[in-house]
């Protein structure tokens, strides 16, 4: 039994297979999938995945990307689909630096926003951040994240900023990069992270784990993460899986 605690099959790349997609992921005991709706596009075909499958969730929120394009009402209908019982997080939300596609005082207003949003109806959030790691730090900590906690989404950072978020009460979520030869920090950083606060994910079809790296991912593959992650540990997989699984279920509020 495995989570796949970020994925996005919704996306384009899955228009001509998403059935045979899922039901792949469902034969690799993928239990549980949460499909993340980050915009006015993603957020219907989300919830449509989560109401169609009685095993995808949805998380549904603004994506530091699209942050220049929202509006006082979208946060409104972010917080009405809250409401919804398969939405377990308000997500993907954060910064992104790396694309800079929205000015940067405009992804730190709609990502206040956002946390505030998620404090006033107690519910976790799932960080998006690329090349921001002081300010989103910095911006969880002023804002009092602490008191709903959630997920730091493909975390790439360093140990120091691992513990920051460990302290304010955040699971670290990994992916295909701690699959790759080269890739010593996300390995190090997992290597040391407890294993009550780490989580598995695809981000699929982003972030291909190896052996299928440079293809599309799917979330079948996050048996390839947890694999890994069970020998980066020094562990049993059906260990690690059954610890992750736990994991991710109480962090969502899933039964």
């Amino acid at each position: 039994m495995l989570v796949d605690t970020h994925t996005h099959l919704d996306a384009e790349q899955f228009d001509e297979d998403r059935e045979e997609t899922i039901a792949r992921a469902v034969e690799q005991g993928i239990t549980r999938m949460i499909n993340i709706g980050f915009n006015r596009e993603t957020i219907p075909s989300t919830m449509e995945l989560a109401e169609r499958y009685d095993f995808i969730y949805a998380a549904v929120g603004w994506h530091p990307q699209d942050a220049v394009t929202m509006k006082e009402e979208d946060l409104d209908w972010i917080a009405e689909l809250c409401r919804h019982e398969k939405v377990v997080a308000i997500g993907e939300i954060g910064l992104d630096y790396y694309w800079d596609t929205s000015p940067r005082d405009i992804q730190h207003a709609v990502f206040r926003k956002q946390i505030g949003l998620a404090r006033e109806l107690g519910m976790p959030i799932v960080i998006h951040n690329r090349d921001a790691h002081e300010d989103t730090v910095r911006i969880l900590r002023e804002e009092k994240a602490h008191e709903v906690g959630g997920v730091m989404h493909a975390f790439s950072g360093s140990w120091e900023t691992a513990k920051l978020c460990l302290n304010m009460g955040f699971h670290l979520s990994f992916g295909g990069p701690i699959t790759f030869k080269n890739a010593k920090q996300p390995k190090e950083v997992l290597r040391q992270t407890p294993l009550d606060r780490l989580l598995l994910e695809t981000d699929a079809p982003y972030l291909t784990p190896h052996p299928y790296r440079g293809k599309r991912n799917e979330s079948a593959y996050v048996r390839f993460v947890a694999e890994a992650a069970a020998e980066l540990k020094g562990m049993d997989f059906h260990e690690l899986a059954e610890i992750t699984t736990h994991n991710s279920l109480e962090r969502f509020g899933i039964r």
